[in-house]
């Protein structure tokens, strides 16, 4: 585990791509319980630890999960996600160059929830929700290329469904129609930084993960300022 950032009301963890961030059917444990049994060990505390989720990150994602330690940081961190006041930066490696180097992408999202999976529609159609992303093309290898994505609405694996969509599935995603899966079980996805005001001391916060540490992450981003 990957301590980002603490203050007495937030905690922002790198994620790697094995972690659940909140319990589900899986019955694994999940990250949210992992930082509830740190804390109370940390500062050695007798009762109750409140670790509270503030957004979720798909299962074979990484990066940056931000969690509140408090019930006001938790309240208004609700608020600001509802409102789009936290801005998320991702990186995905894709293994097809992507039809520009930079776009903004607009679809119309389709979950499944059956099936898990999420279809990007050129139309507006019944049950769906319009969904925004840019990306832009900042680095590439002789095999695959590097978009960074800035999103605009956060649907169900939106940014998994629109690349798919665009004929960019992101690496080690069988899911969206990447050939192979990537030797740790993960995907070529990774929530690189987080900004916000901080929901209680108001200053603006801006957090980087460092990115997996495999030889593929670590070569196409040599160079980079992070």
């Amino acid at each position: 585990m990957e301590v980002l950032y603490e203050d007495n009301h937030i905690l922002v963890v790198n994620k790697n791509c094995r972690e659940i961030v909140q319990k589900d059917k899986t019955g694994d444990v999940a990250l949210s319980d992992t930082l509830k049994e740190w804390l109370k060990e940390k500062y050695r505390k007798p009762g109750n630890v409140f670790v509270g989720v503030t957004h979720r990150l798909d299962r074979p994602v990484s990066g940056v999960v931000i969690f509140a330690k408090t019930g006001k940081a938790l309240s208004r961190f609700n608020e600001m996600f509802r409102l789009g006041q936290v801005k998320k930066t991702y990186w995905a490696i894709v293994k097809n160059a992507p039809p520009q180097e930079e776009d903004e992408l607009v679809h119309w999202i389709l979950r499944n929830e059956k099936q898990n999976k999420s279809y990007a529609c050129d139309k507006e159609q019944p049950h769906t929700k319009k969904a925004i992303l840019h990306y832009r093309l900042i680095a590439h290898s002789a095999h695959y290329y590097l978009l960074e994505i800035d999103l605009k609405t956060g649907r169900h694996h939106q940014i998994r469904s629109q690349l798919a969509r665009i004929g960019c599935p992101v690496k080690g995603d069988l899911k969206y129609g990447a050939d192979r899966s990537n030797p740790d079980g993960g995907i070529s996805l990774h929530a690189h930084s987080a900004e916000f005001i901080h929901p209680v001391s108001k200053e603006n916060i801006r957090i980087i993960a460092p990115v997996p540490p495999d030889n593929l992450w670590k070569n196409i981003t040599a160079g980079l300022c992070e």
